[in-house]
């Protein structure tokens, strides 16, 4: 499946599917052969019945997959600051994607007059999707699929639903996109928007935020209070100006110098329904009405800077005009807290983007008749700070599916991690059912009145691959907005809020009563989750030991580990935790024969001595970490084969070492 990691959802269950339907035919049973010819006549009327409807439904996939019915209508947005806007407010929203218009229109609805504020420079609402052109959306379906076939059910809904109902489909036209968040807004008389501001911080008494600071578009300075603000910026930028702690990038992972690639979306022109049509036909692609995917040889691209700047395998995006929109570019080393560094990748991917559409145009006959147009106004960021909330979402939250008593919201996306560097392929880390967001999350720490929504949440970076995406975003924005009222209500803070389970229940009550569906639905145990070396598994996937893959099967927990995959390990280890495991993964693990050899209990045992900083002979390692206590005799008794070790008996030697004698324990 790795090829396919890049992949949407549509195109995964398209894989899954044939995957599925792949078994065998078995015989008939032989009570059943006298009934043969009184079965015949009712047989040929189920053939015909079948096969009518099989040419129904092959109609309506041909209009699904934008043989007809694709949408005409080419929008613009119009939209312009208020001139007058107030010196007090319930709430300021600071940063118009997404996020900042749920939590915007949510806090309106419950009464509150709100600034919505920004200061990217922007002349519409929707910023990642309607200047990135980020117009295939990274869905957050329900695990409970529609009992209409094709359809699903979203987790949430509320807001993000109401907004996703007025566009195309799976991919979006981007004005469209704009003008349904300007109608939302504008059909809100509370809210006051102010845009294209020079620059913009929190107002402070101490750690208490009372507003924020305001240079307008003519460099005029306000103040303006409020009783709280809402930070939707994409980067956690008030956050940061309050004095919250956070992380960059994968710090928390001992790596604060990485950081998901960022892409520069394209557009190319010329788009016919034929062209459309043909992009379906290959073996490497599928399509829909609005979206594409597939292409996987656009990887093979040869960059003019290959360590800045990469291509994937394609995500294309259908407007509604003759144009399309492709999500494929990789550009790393970019800083997206940095200007000169934004517009360093400004620069590469404008330079990269017509050089991409010729290779594009050569390679793919489907798209020789098509133009290069343009590239997007906007770069589109996946990551770069995570706050520190009340409290953190862990990977081990979202294997275990886990829900909570303040959950606010639900997430079920693939765990995505795109490339790091040039040099690395990306990965699916898991793909969770559905797991809780807690209220917590959005509560920053060391700064009053605040709230953070979005990608900068407290997510430890992993489980920001998943609790990144736009859907979720939008309902943690919708539930700030409620929640802003009902602290103002009660009288008390956005923390003390955050602690009550009393209050947070009636928040969650409120939120189902405006909308949003907060339904923790009943699952079934993963099979991972049944291996008698789960806990082994959660603390190497929460250190970024292995990946499951979009099956959560690539762990292999029962397979050989080698001695090329324990390096690894141990690798992640002195990383995760080098104040503990100073030891040199190339020295530490015995010398073998070949990096394929299977690796012993004893060679196990020994590494992660040396890596501890403990001077012991192999044939004693065991013993030692047991005399140690660093391991339980549960552990080593499990172990079937101590010659030849499995994935799970390493996972669950390195979780034991790194709870008894670190203390971080993983669940």
């Amino acid at each position: 499946m790795k090829q396919f990691m890049f992949l949407p959802t549509k195109a995964k269950d398209k894989i899954r599917n044939l995957q599925n339907n792949s078994g065998n035919v078995g015989g008939v049973d032989a009570r059943l052969a006298s009934k043969r010819r009184n079965s015949l006549f009712i047989g040929i009327v189920i053939v015909i019945i079948v096969g009518i409807s099989a040419i129904l439904l092959w109609q309506k996939g041909k209009s699904d997959s934008g043989e007809t019915g694709h949408p005409a209508e080419v929008i613009q947005p119009s939209i312009q600051t208020d001139s007058k806007f107030n010196k007090r407010y319930d709430v300021i929203v600071a940063g118009t994607d997404p996020e900042g218009v749920a939590a915007a229109v949510s806090a309106a609805r419950n009464g509150l007059k709100v600034l919505l504020v920004d200061g990217k420079n922007r002349d519409r609402l929707g910023g990642l999707i309607t200047l990135g052109w980020l117009n295939s959306l990274d869905l957050n379906y329900s695990p409970v699929r529609s009992t209409i076939p094709g359809k699903h059910h979203f987790l949430n809904r509320g807001i993000f639903e109401e907004w996703y109902n007025q566009l195309e489909g799976t991919s979006i036209d981007v004005g469209t996109a704009a003008v349904a968040f300007q109608k939302m807004v504008q059909a809100e008389s509370n809210i006051d928007l102010l845009i294209k501001v020079q620059s913009m911080k929190p107002f402070m008494d101490g750690t208490l935020v009372t507003g924020m600071i305001i240079t307008d578009e003519a460099g005029k300075k306000h103040t303006v209070k409020s009783n709280t603000v809402i930070d939707a910026t994409q980067d956690g930028d008030i956050a940061a100006l309050a004095g919250v702690p956070f992380t960059v990038g994968r710090e928390d992972l001992g790596n604060p110098e990485a950081r998901m690639a960022v892409t520069l979306v394209f557009k190319m022109s010329g788009v016919t329904d034929g062209i459309w049509r043909s992009f379906g036909k290959r073996a490497d692609t599928g399509i829909d009405k609005m979206s594409a995917w597939g292409f996987l040889a656009a990887k093979d691209y040869k960059s003019t800077d290959p360590e800045r700047v990469g291509l994937r395998g394609l995500n294309i995006g259908r407007q509604n005009d003759d144009t399309i929109l492709i999500n494929a570019m990789h550009i790393f080393g970019i800083d997206p807290m940095d200007p000169v560094s934004i517009e360093e990748g400004f620069e590469i991917g404008r330079k990269e983007a017509p050089r991409i559409v010729s290779f594009l145009k050569s390679n793919f006959k489907e798209m020789r008749q098509l133009q290069y147009v343009d590239t997007a106004p906007e770069l589109y960021f996946r990551e770069s700070r995570h706050i520190n909330g009340e409290y953190r979402l862990k990977m081990a939250d979202v294997m275990q599916n886990r829900n909570f008593w303040d959950a606010i919201a639900y997430g079920s996306y693939d765990v995505d991690i795109q490339r790091l560097s040039h040099d690395d392929t990306g990965a699916i880390m898991m793909s969770p059912q559905q797991y809780g967001v807690p209220f917590r999350t959005l509560v920053p720490l060391r700064a009053e009145q605040l709230l953070v929504v979005g990608r900068s949440a407290s997510f430890d970076s992993l489980p920001h691959g998943s609790a990144r995406v736009i859907p979720l975003g939008m309902a943690t924005g919708e539930a700030a907005g409620a929640a802003v009222k009902l602290a103002i209500e009660k009288g008390i803070t956005l923390r003390e809020l955050s602690n009550s389970k009393k209050l947070v229940a009636e928040l969650q009550k409120r939120l189902v009563n405006q909308g949003m569906d907060l339904t923790m639905n009943q699952l079934q145990l993963p099979k991972y989750a049944k291996h008698k070396d789960y806990k082994g598994l959660l603390a190497a996937v929460s250190m970024n030991m292995t990946i499951g893959g979009y099956d959560n099967m690539r762990w292999n927990l029962n397979g050989v580990v080698e001695g090329t995959q324990y390096r690894n390990m141990m690798l992640r280890l002195s990383t995760m935790h080098p104040a503990y495991f100073k030891g040199d993964p190339e020295t530490a693990l015995p010398v073998m024969r070949n990096d394929k050899e299977p690796v012993s209990l004893k060679q196990a045992a020994y590494t992660l001595c040396a890596m501890a900083g403990v001077d012991i002979s192999p044939t004693y390692a065991v013993d030692e970490l047991l005399k140690r206590g660093w391991v339980t005799q549960e552990t080593i008794s499990g172990i079937a084969d101590p010659r030849a070790i499995t994935n799970g008996d390493s996972f669950m030697l390195v979780r034991d070492v790194v709870a008894f004698y670190a203390g971080v324990v993983y669940e």
